[in-house]
């Protein structure tokens, strides 16, 4: 086996990728981010044994989430870049050592290593499989790639401004706590639970991180049709990234066009005022192979979501920054004032030709807890009345599989006295469909991004005051939700720790999940996956 990875929706046979993984990473790249996860945990356990206080460890605190972020699935495919990081970490962490008097010999915290060839050969020993119990080693995983989730919600907010030590702290205990050999399988449980707890901490950092800075999403018509403009593609999630690069381009005669996850920047109304601005280009991250052809313009990955290229022609027109790389395609650093200089893309986007027309028209988003909230009256006496039934929460992600075409019939078939709340990257299955509205209500209320799946929590809370309801499971409220990847992770671990139970999950249940932790959430919290989307929808209705 030269790899082993199972810690994205479409891992090979849903056990597993041991050659290559589904999302393209090469065994190479397997094995090193493995290694940098490793060097994170050495870092966690020098922290957690010697109680170093996290406020003191700005660098370390920055360059973690970083780290665990470049590992997320589809984010960083550049072993040079990948090999960079393990070496500045192992760094800060026999710095750390140091410093803190550490003297243990927890091997994460004291290996060494001095070439690729070692580095390759110490992955080997220290991944996922290195965990013998399966349960035990499903419920390290379950922690791990629920940190790694809130390592990027996290590492937006800080990009904005907006800390929160707690996070930290708890990122260096759940990791440290994945080293711990004496802990068991219900200590592992409570600290699933506790990770739910941090995700909900922050996604409530980074939603006032965004707000703060760029006002509360507004509602928004968005256009997805072309100029004849020389344009720029951003994707990903960073909306520091997207400020910077509207800033730059500013009458430069060049516009820019978001792709993705990048959609709900429009739903901001401190990007309204960029004239160039102007529309979102395309469908859902997987579909970027083709649709990057006909782009014509350079494309500036923010984050996650690269799908490797199929030609050089188009590789050619691809920018990376932050934790985002691909081999062979220029990566924009920040300076100490986290600036970047987008100058290159600029000038390359003057020199090409303007985007081919794939679609006209627009879709309406912008539905986050603050817009909703500003509804709440009207929403409220449509469900007193009867015109609305059952709010439907499909938020989470998309992927190629073709069993994912069930959350496009799911919501064509669902009756019209429905509302979907959703949020991420899944909305791309239904949000150009045409489900009219329930009295001015849309019948899709998009609050934006994946991490936007926090204002979808905030709604059904709010909704339980105005109820005057106990328990949010007594709301009129389903949930169907879709996950890829570990942002979906730390939003469903968020959703379990706000108590929220019967969630189905699809279009599979987790390969992580060893039976016994499966048959865990299934017992205690009804996780369930899907079905047909008939009776899905039966039982829902039902529920």
């Amino acid at each position: 086996m030269s790899m082993f990875c199972y810690q994205c929706q479409e891992t090979a046979k849903n056990t597993g990728c041991t050659i290559k993984g589904v999302c393209g990473k090469n065994e190479e790249v397997a094995k090193l981010q493995d290694l940098l996860v490793y060097a994170v945990k050495g870092i966690s356990e020098i922290v957690v044994k010697t109680k170093t206080n996290a406020a003191e460890l700005h660098t370390i605190n920055h360059e973690v989430l970083t780290s665990l972020f470049i590992t997320i699935t589809n984010a960083n495919f550049d072993a040079d870049a990948i090999e960079k990081q393990i070496v500045k970490v192992l760094g800060l962490r026999d710095q750390l050592a140091k410093d803190t008097g550490y003297n243990g010999n927890q091997d994460a915290a004291v290996f060494t290593v001095d070439s690729r060839e070692s580095m390759l050969s110490k992955a080997s020993l220290v991944g996922v499989l290195a965990t013998e119990n399966e349960d035990i080693r499903s419920l390290r995983e379950l922690i791990i790639y629920g940190i790694k989730g809130l390592a990027a919600y996290t590492e937006h907010a800080f990009n904005i401004g907006k800390e929160d030590v707690s996070i930290y702290s708890f990122i260096y205990e759940g990791m440290a706590a994945t080293l711990d050999d004496s802990l068991t399988a219900d200590d592992l449980v409570a600290l699933t639970l506790k990770t739910g707890e941090y995700g909900v901490k922050g996604m409530a950092l980074l939603d006032e991180a965004n707000t703060s800075r760029y006002g509360n999403p507004e509602i928004t018509s968005v256009n997805i049709g072309v100029r004849k403009n020389p344009a720029i593609l951003i994707s990903g999630h960073d909306l520091t990234d997207m400020e910077q690069l509207l800033e730059q381009t500013k009458g430069t005669g060049v516009d820019v066009y978001t792709h993705g996850e990048m959609l709900p920047a429009h739903y901001y109304p401190a990007f309204k005022k960029y004239d160039n601005f102007v529309g979102n280009y395309g469908n859902s991250w997987w579909m970027q192979v083709g649709e990057f052809e006909s782009f014509h313009g350079p494309i500036l990955f923010t984050t996650n979501c690269i799908v490797p290229p199929k030609t050089p022609e188009v590789a050619g027109r691809i920018f990376t920054t932050g934790a985002a790389g691909f081999p062979g395609c220029p990566n924009i650093p920040a300076d100490e004032n986290g600036k970047k200089d987008f100058s290159a893309i600029i000038e390359m986007a003057k020199k090409l030709p303007s985007p081919d027309e794939i679609e006209t028209g627009s879709i309406v988003g912008g539905f986050a807890h603050n817009q909703v909230l500003a509804l709440a009256d009207k929403v409220v006496d449509a469900v007193k009345s009867g015109a609305i039934k059952k709010f439907f929460v499909m938020a989470g992600c998309d992927g190629r599989m073709k069993s994912r075409e069930y959350y496009t019939e799911f919501a064509k078939q669902l009756p019209s006295d429905t509302i979907i709340l959703t949020a991420g990257c899944a909305k791309y299955r239904y949000n150009k469909l045409e489900l009219g509205d329930i009295g001015g209500i849309p019948r899709v209320l998009d609050a934006g991004q994946c991490n936007d799946s926090y204002s979808l929590a905030v709604i059904a809370l709010k909704l339980k005051e105005v109820f005057g309801l106990d328990d949010v499971n007594e709301l009129p409220i389903a949930y169907n939700i879709a996950w890829y990847e570990q942002k979906a992770v730390i939003v469903l671990l968020a959703l379990l720790y706000l108590g929220v139970k019967n969630i189905h999950l699809g279009p599979t249940l987790p390969g992580f999940l060893s039976p016994n932790v499966a048959k865990v959430l299934v017992e205690t919290f009804g996780i369930a996956g899907i079905g047909t989307v008939e009776d899905d929808i039966e039982f829902f209705m039902n529920a």
